[in-house]
């Protein structure tokens, strides 16, 4: 598919592309799923395969394809629409700026969006698999990868999706939390302790035969 921009302005031409690559996001690109991977000794990896030894653990991480909000029944229809077919996700970290602008802006335009933290090793590898970078923010529009932050980019890249200028989010609508790329490990529960084992009844000493001639047991 070739697209010739001939006397479009630049603003213009570069919607145009956008738009171009947003459909063929959609049309082309097949989902991307990354795959945490727990071997018998411990050692986790990530990979686009879920494959590997039989006694490893296999867990998908987070499909980039398929973040969409999952309260969109409560959505207007028409940004319903946008959010099931450009669902967007943002990567962020703390103590990261952009990151806040980045958010600041999805929040005001009112988009629907699921926010994956990095915080850990294993978050920041998986991003590398699912973006090729670890560098923050990063964002996703359907297929769309958006690294970094640019308030003049997001906009145009939120505007060719067809998401709204203005909010049209209900007042009841409450964004939700941000959690790991990468869950947390839930801790096995410890074993309750076994109950003490009662120890042998001891056979009581045999009362002292008692002299018939020496009732008190006196002795000299």
């Amino acid at each position: 598919m070739f697209l010739q921009l001939i006397n479009l302005p630049r603003t213009q031409g570069l919607l145009v592309l956008l738009g171009a690559g947003l459909l063929l996001s959609a049309a082309t690109v097949q989902a991307q799923a990354v795959y945490r991977i727990v071997g018998p000794d411990g050692k986790v990896s990530f990979s686009d395969k879920p494959v590997g030894a039989a006694n490893n653990k296999v867990t998908p991480v987070e499909n980039i394809e398929s973040a969409a909000p999952s309260s969109t029944v409560t959505l207007p229809f028409e940004l319903r629409q946008v959010v099931s077919k450009y669902p967007v996700m943002l990567y962020t970290s703390k103590s990261c700026a952009p990151c806040d602008s980045g958010r600041n802006l999805l929040t005001a335009r009112g988009v629907p969006f699921t926010e994956k933290t990095i915080t850990t090793a294993l978050d920041a590898e998986a991003l590398q698999k699912l973006s090729g970078a670890t560098s923050l923010p990063f964002m996703t529009i359907g297929a769309q990868h958006v690294a970094g932050f640019s308030s003049t980019e997001w906009t145009q890249y939120l505007d060719v999706a067809g998401y709204p200028a203005q909010s049209k989010l209900p007042a009841s609508y409450r964004a939700p939390a941000a959690t790991p790329l990468v869950p947390l490990p839930v801790a096995a529960p410890k074993p309750a302790p076994a109950a003490p084992t009662p120890s042998a009844t001891s056979t009581p000493p045999a009362p002292p035969r008692i002299n018939p001639n020496n009732p008190a047991g006196i002795q000299f």
